[in-house]
């Protein structure tokens, strides 16, 4: 049913239904304000109503009792989110609400930063996507390869303590440096345990191993361990390769002064034992670097 007349007074009590949602409302609260509700009750609209009388709006009913009280009072508090205030935009936009719409789009940006994660890790699903992510970034990686159940004995005592440590580490890291660094976990990965790898220009170029198999009477015993040092050296180190460029050697050796390094070819590839001593040993040489070299 088709109604053109102009509906009075403003006092009257209109039934809207908005998209299935049900709302009433005055003449003059809907014709308070330049919109399109002044230009559907001025008699320039068709106004389509069902067998009750309830006007019929083709829209979505979430947003319209905020759209009501910005009617009543000309303010309303925003939605909390940025996917919110921007379905409240587009529905004031519809209804030719200038004003709130101009309220939205000053609040929409600011919704979006808040919103907006302080850090994002993504979570390997598979080699491809591995391959995918750090040839395509542009800042260096850091992968951490954590699995549990690729052990073929029993842990040490202090493996599982370890194994969490690994996993805090990272954490810390990725919120600390994933401004600079790309940080990705890999859960499904090779037969590894627990493995940091470090890649720059969309190669590897540090690795640090911390699982190792150890022997107690006619048993073998895989052992997980906490390399804190070697990793926080390596993540500072893959930070030189940030701006694209193979990093300076001078600065790449001033930085390794605790590396047990292996050489691979000329991808420069390190890797560690899972000796406990050479860790202290690595530790002392800073320590006596810093004695000799006071800043």
């Amino acid at each position: 049913m088709c109604d053109n007349t102009l509906i009075r007074p403003s006092s009257q009590y209109v039934k809207l239904n908005v998209g299935g949602s049900l709302f009433q409302t005055t003449i003059g609260t809907l014709t308070k304000h330049d919109t399109m509700f002044r230009a559907m009750f001025s008699g320039r609209m068709d106004l389509h109503t069902d067998a009750e009388g309830w006007i019929m709006i083709d829209r979505s009913g979430t947003h319209f009792d905020v759209i009501l009280n910005f009617m009543r009072d000309g303010t309303v508090t925003l939605p909390e989110t940025a996917k919110g205030v921007s379905e409240l935009l587009a529905e004031a936009k519809y209804y030719c609400i200038s004003e709130l719409a101009e309220s939205c789009e000053r609040a929409l940006p600011k919704k979006e930063r808040e919103t907006e994660p302080i850090c994002r890790v993504p979570l390997i699903t598979s080699q491809k996507e591995e391959q995918m992510l750090i040839s395509s970034s542009i800042k260096p990686v850091v992968k951490l390869l954590i699995n549990r159940h690729n052990n073929k004995y029993s842990y040490t005592n202090t493996s599982d303590d370890n194994l969490l440590k690994n996993i805090e580490l990272f954490d810390k890291l990725s919120l600390r440096f994933s401004c600079r660094i790309l940080f990705i976990k890999d859960v499904i990965g090779s037969n590894e345990i627990c493995c940091w790898s470090f890649y720059g220009n969309g190669k590897r170029v540090a690795e640090v191993c911390c699982t190792s198999i150890v022997y107690a009477t006619d048993k073998k015993h895989t052992k997980v361990e906490y390399p804190e040092a070697r990793i926080y050296e390596e993540t500072l180190n893959i930070i030189l390769y940030e701006d694209k460029h193979l990093p300076d050697q001078e600065l790449v050796q001033a930085t390794s002064t605790t590396r047990g390094v292996v050489a691979a070819g000329s991808a420069g590839l390190s890797t560690y034992t899972s000796d406990e001593e050479e860790e202290r040993t690595g530790l002392a040489r800073l320590r006596s670097n810093k004695q000799n070299n006071p800043t």
